[in-house]
């Protein structure tokens, strides 16, 4: 396996692959999810480690934990977390998350990129890394949410991103499992698109009712970054790696 380092944010850096890297999905969820002061957050299949990172960087949480199923994804989390010198604050933890690693009620805040395909929906293109991480066979919805609600405290939040055909889907999962949803943003590449994507809050035990926020557009009419786009990249969009994507 092949990996290579690129520029992340706040003089960080991580270390990615071919088979495990992110794209535009995770710096969004990083940044809707984004803790508060004293926050003990948690990411659900993190991948390459890019939210616990970001969280670091940008956040006052507490501490961050990174999970993820498959060693070599896990083994480049935990390479990144080392030489950024995070090491006590992220943890990376190699495990399925239906087996529920966490104990109940000991988090404040989770996030969670779930693989977009639906249990049975057709494999993805792409090796065997690219279908465990996009196929639901993996982790359904039912599965996240019964994970997620035994790992938060009461109040605590999930946080996700999907696919707008999954929207109907997850709100009654997770409403299943007693996560309300709680607030809801659809993102369009520009005006007059159709959206996406869309970024989900739940709460832990919270009453109903739920926030629709603005559509986030990531471009403007002329294909320039909005202001909002530019704010939440940060500095990470100055990077040479990331301007030749």
């Amino acid at each position: 396996m092949e990996a290579h380092w690129e520029p992340l944010s706040g003089g960080s850096r991580i270390l990615v692959s071919k088979d495990h890297a992110f794209g535009t999905d995770a710096v969004l969820l990083a940044d809707f999810s984004m803790p508060r002061r004293g926050e003990r957050c948690a990411d659900f299949g993190t991948g390459c480690g890019v939210i616990p990172l970001l969280w670091r960087v940008r956040s006052q949480g507490a501490s961050f934990v990174g999970v993820e199923l498959q060693p070599e994804a896990a083994s480049l989390a935990r390479q990144s977390v080392e030489a950024n010198g995070f090491s006590g604050e992220i943890t990376i933890v190699e495990g399925d998350l239906r087996q529920w690693l966490f104990p109940a009620g000991s988090l404040d805040r989770i996030a969670c990129n779930p693989p977009y395909t639906a249990p049975g929906a057709g494999i993805p293109c792409g090796g065997q890394a690219r279908r465990t991480a996009r196929q639901g066979d993996t982790l359904s919805l039912q599965e996240l949410g019964e994970a997620a609600r035994h790992a938060l405290r009461f109040g605590g939040r999930l946080c996700v991103c999907l696919r707008p055909q999954r929207l109907g889907e997850a709100i009654e999962a997770f409403h299943s499992c007693r996560l309300e949803p709680k607030r809801l943003r659809l993102v369009q590449q520009r005006a007059g698109k159709a959206p996406f994507l869309f970024l989900l809050e739940c709460r832990s035990g919270g009453a109903p009712g739920m926030e629709v926020e603005p559509v986030l557009l990531l471009e403007r009419e002329d294909g320039s970054p909005t202001e909002e786009i530019e704010r939440i990249y940060g500095d990470y969009r100055d990077n040479p790696e990331h301007k030749r994507k």
